[in-house]
């Protein structure tokens, strides 16, 4: 079982780092490293579990942040109309974008930076993301709201991209022009 000790934080050189494709179909161990993170997400967001061991929550997860540079990602999320998002996948890939584009009014957060990092993180509004599930089946999802955000975050891991990285460093809270507000 993923603890937070396990969980890589900023500064860490594999965070920093574009993540290897996974072969398919996936081998045992690559199975059981996917099927971790996606157990990681779930045991998080249970007050109980995530107090008995000390898991700080989270909606997604992904390889690099566990210090295992592969291409791989969990994400554990609700929509605004209480859609569960529940998907583990390898070499996820963002196939198609909007142009228009959304931000969390909230900002992002990210279980490997231990501090709050204030700032608008422009991202596409709705994405479309192939990837492959833990039995090396294909899946493809049309994304909008919170999961679409969710899912570029985790795929900017598997890119050694971090989610401040995007935000505007001279006005971290300057407008996006015709972004849509996402409430968390």
């Amino acid at each position: 079982m993923i603890t937070m000790n396990d969980i890589i934080r900023e500064g860490h050189p594999t965070l920093t780092k574009v993540a290897k494709e996974v072969p398919l179909p996936p081998t045992k161990e690559d199975q059981e490293i996917l099927k971790s993170l996606l157990e990681y997400v779930i045991n998080s967001q249970n007050p109980e579990i995530a107090n008995q061991y000390g898991l700080r929550p989270g909606i997604g997860l992904a390889a690099p942040q566990i210090n295992i540079s592969k291409r791989m990602l969990a994400v554990n999320v609700t929509d605004n109309k209480g859609n569960l998002f529940s998907y583990a996948l390898f070499n996820p890939k963002v196939i198609s974008h909007s142009v228009e584009k959304a931000y969390l009014t909230s900002g992002e957060g990210c279980l490997s930076v231990d501090r709050q990092v204030p700032g608008l993180v422009p991202r596409y509004a709705r994405v479309t993301v192939k990837g492959w599930d833990v039995e090396g089946n294909e899946v493809k999802l049309r994304l909008k709201g919170l999961p679409s955000i969710v899912f570029q975050h985790e795929i900017d891991h598997l890119n050694g991209i971090m989610f401040y990285d995007h935000i505007n460093q001279d006005r971290p809270f300057e407008p996006i022009p015709g972004a849509i507000a996402i409430e968390r």
